[in-house]
């Protein structure tokens, strides 16, 4: 996907806030258009596409999103992976960066949207209950799972991509909007090399190593 500043789906929300505040600047009065102002700069500030330098060691599994580690865990089975594993999980505030991209070059294998509530990203439970689309990406050395999780305030997970779609390392493939976190899930053996309270970006950061 080319890379451009802000994501196509920021632009109706950008727009529609400016045209907004220009009608009811013209029929009340024009200080009114101030705070549309404001909002169409926070959606270009939301739905950024900042570049990133994609580490290029192989072995090195990246973030998929930018936000905070709010949990490590160890997994005893994965539907996909078919072997212990473990789960990090990332919060994404309303703040941060909400694209996501691929943590390892490979092939989409599986392709699962759940429909579900949209209780706060930071609730233990949202991974259950919550709207949810997750993709399992295989390459000849491993298998992992990124699931996107809506929030509270995300009512919609857009992916632009589908089974057998080639990835690289770091490449775009979803935006979740505003505000959520993002699962990744990988093989038992793979080095962990980040911890709960982390900041990760997406694309850059190394989650986690294959030994």
């Amino acid at each position: 996907m080319a890379r451009f500043p802000i994501v196509r789906e920021g632009y109706i929300f950008i727009i529609a806030a400016l045209v907004l505040g220009l009608i009811l600047g013209l029929a009340a009065h024009p200080y009114i258009v101030v705070p549309f102002v404001v909002l169409a700069a926070y959606f270009a500030y939301f739905f950024r596409n900042p570049h990133r330098n994609i580490p290029s060691d192989p072995l090195a599994i990246v973030s998929p999103a930018d936000g905070t580690v709010q949990e490590v865990v160890s997994l005893p089975d994965d539907d996909f992976l078919k072997q212990p594993c473990k789960k990090v999980v990332i919060f994404l505030s309303v703040f941060d960066v909400h694209v996501n991209r691929s943590p390892i070059e490979g092939e989409i294998k599986i392709q699962k949207y759940v429909c579900g509530r949209f209780k706060p990203a930071y609730k233990d439970s949202v991974g259950f209950e919550n709207e949810r689309h997750m993709i399992g990406i295989e390459n000849e050395r491993l298998r992992v799972t990124v699931t996107q999780i809506a929030g509270i305030l995300a009512r919609r997970i857009v992916s632009w991509v589908t089974l057998d779609d080639m990835l690289e390392k770091g490449e775009l493939y979803g935006l979740i909007r505003f505000g959520s976190c993002t699962e990744l899930v990988v093989p038992a053996e793979v080095e962990i090399l980040v911890q709960k309270g982390d900041k990760v970006t997406g694309g850059e950061t190394i989650i986690g190593r294959l030994k």
